[in-house]
């Protein structure tokens, strides 16, 4: 199911801290209507330090775990426990601290290699799709969960396998923009300086591979002071 064009809502923030506290907030609401709707939440992961923050701040809130379906947006291909993978972190700050069950947590499985991952996970994203939430950063060249730009991202994939990412580990996962963007709400966080040109680039309107993600209902833009550029921060 392809979404529809959505334009972004840009919500901004005076630092890092409102901004995962926001997120946060949005996942539970988002949460709540899922489960009263359908009984279940299909929720994707993203890895760095503000969802690390997101991740920390649900540890510590009541929800009804055990109906969460856990998928990720991304991994680098490295061991299984490796601590740079973004399930590993996930684990570590979130997932083992509450009631999920296992088997609702949908890790890709990039151990196995680039292609033979992206082969093995996309039957489970296809099954899930259209997802509730799907929860993104970006990059300072502007790439989102491990889709780069320069790189070719063929129509019809469900899960992409990366292998020449312009940062290590070379081999990645990554679900395709098609399968990000069929979701009922979108969240993009991001925070920091270093995004600043990013942002100015995608808001003029750069053939980036953020601007390639949309959603059906929601796409929100969560960015902090550092990283908003001067029309957020007049705004």
């Amino acid at each position: 199911m392809a979404a529809a064009e959505v334009v972004p809502d840009w919500q901004y923030f005076p630092d890092a801290a409102a901004v995962a506290a926001a997120a946060t907030a949005l996942i539970l609401s988002a949460a709540d209507a899922a489960l009263r709707a359908r009984g279940e939440f299909r929720l994707v992961l993203a890895g760095g330090t503000t969802p690390n923050k997101v991740y920390r701040q649900l540890a510590a809130s009541p929800a009804e775990w055990s109906h969460w379906q856990i998928y990720f947006g991304d991994e680098r291909c490295l061991p299984a426990a490796d601590p740079g993978r973004n399930s590993t972190m996930a684990a570590a700050t979130w997932l083992d601290h509450v009631g999920i069950p296992q088997k609702n947590v949908h890790s890709i499985p990039a151990e196995l290699g680039a292609q033979a991952a992206a082969q093995r996970y996309a039957p489970l994203v296809a099954a899930a799709r259209p997802f509730d939430m799907v929860l993104l950063g970006m990059g300072e060249d502007g790439h989102t969960a491990s889709l780069f730009p320069g790189h070719a991202h063929p129509a019809g994939e469900q899960v992409h396998a990366v292998s020449a990412a312009p940062k290590p580990p070379p081999e990645r996962v990554s679900l395709s923009r098609e399968a990000l963007s069929d979701s009922h709400d979108v969240l993009i966080l991001i925070t920091g300086t270093g995004k600043r040109e990013a942002v100015q680039r995608w808001r003029a309107s750069e053939d980036l591979p953020i601007a390639h993600i949309t959603a059906h209902d929601h796409l929100r833009v969560l960015i902090d002071r550092e990283a908003g550029d001067t029309a957020i921060s007049t705004a």
